[in-house]
């Protein structure tokens, strides 16, 4: 039991920062997605999104009131245009919530192990447990309606097998054994990761209201597709079935719900993600030529993740986190 006031730390801080700006831009996504969703089984799963989003943005402004810290401006209502034309269909905003509650389950998984005070743990472990169940809600709907794309079938193992041969990590000359159960797996996360990228830079593309943007979510788009493709190949390589894009649901309008800054930290978080996902793939992917064909694909996203923080900071949309001290700065 800590019986006194024990200080924030870098890892808490910098674990709270990001959860509040995130979960502020969820709440401007999940209150146009509101204002035009017509299901009402999918209407309940963003309702939900958007009340943990709501909790969470609470929480952390409660401690870093307590702490006298700065809390982050993240995104307000300046942000979204709820009364603007709907932007994707329905069903869009179901994979939206599925791969975003993928992705901060591996973001506060991460934190957790890295914060000590016990508040702390307490918040990030309810985070986790609650975004579970989101998870598990959206998924059952996804199925209930024939949405959610399974990973293929593949035969049951009927007795143990060692690896006897070099040719196990082999890819690039000769026959190319087949795919690994895990290297399936990472294939169809990575691409509908990807699907979800390129649907999302599809739609910003259309009513940014900035060039810069407008060009960069185009290159986006020509970068999503390349990535499908070549995983794509891997799966049909070996007679399995590719997911398909989705670019579908995307509606036809240039009216903007979203500001220019939100669609840009959207698309920087996707980037970031993918990144994280392509190092998974590497270590789990044991044939070179799996391994070398993503660690190209991860530069390509962190030379556009790159180029997308430079249009962030000329526009004065990057919002700097949480910092150590420049000593040198401050002995000048």
């Amino acid at each position: 039991m800590e019986s006194h006031h024990v200080r924030l730390t870098a890892s808490e801080i910098g674990g709270l920062w990001t959860n509040y700006v995130s979960d502020s831009m969820f709440i401007c996504v999940y209150k146009y997605f509101l204002a035009h969703v017509e299901d009402k089984e999918i209407k309940s799963v963003l309702e939900h999104a958007l009340d943990l989003a709501q909790q969470h943005v609470s929480v952390v402004t409660k401690i870093f009131t307590e702490e006298k810290h700065a809390i982050p401006e993240g995104f307000t209502e300046k942000d979204v245009d709820i009364k603007a034309p709907k932007l994707f269909t329905d069903e869009f905003f179901l994979f939206y919530t599925k791969q975003m509650t993928k992705g901060a389950l591996v973001t506060y998984s991460a934190l957790l192990p890295h914060t000590f005070r016990n508040d702390i743990r307490e918040h990030f472990m309810s985070c986790i447990s609650s975004t579970m169940e989101l998870f598990n809600d959206t998924t059952n709907i996804m199925l209930s309606k024939g949405l959610q794309v399974r990973t293929p079938y593949i035969p049951y193992l009927k007795e143990v097998d060692m690896v006897e041969k070099q040719r196990f990590l082999a890819g690039w000359i000769g026959e190319q054994r087949p795919l690994t159960a895990m290297e399936i797996t990472n294939f169809y996360s990575n691409l509908q990761t990807n699907f979800l990228g390129g649907t999302l830079v599809t739609a910003f593309g259309q009513v940014a209201r900035t060039e810069d943007v407008r060009s960069y979510m185009r290159e986006g788009k020509k970068l999503a597709k390349k990535h499908t493709e070549i995983m794509s190949n891997y799966l049909k390589h070996d007679d399995l079935p590719a997911p398909t894009p989705w670019d579908a649901y995307v509606l036809v309008t240039k009216e903007p719900p979203f500001s220019d800054k939100l669609m840009m930290f959207q698309v920087s978080m996707m980037s970031a993600a993918g990144m994280g996902n392509y190092g998974t793939a590497i270590a789990g992917s044991p044939r070179r030529d799996i391994a070398a064909e993503y660690s190209k694909l991860l530069g390509e996203v962190g030379l556009f993740a790159e180029n997308g923080a430079s249009i962030l900071i000329k526009h004065k949309w990057m919002e700097r986190p949480p910092h150590a001290v420049d000593r040198n700065e401050l002995m000048k």
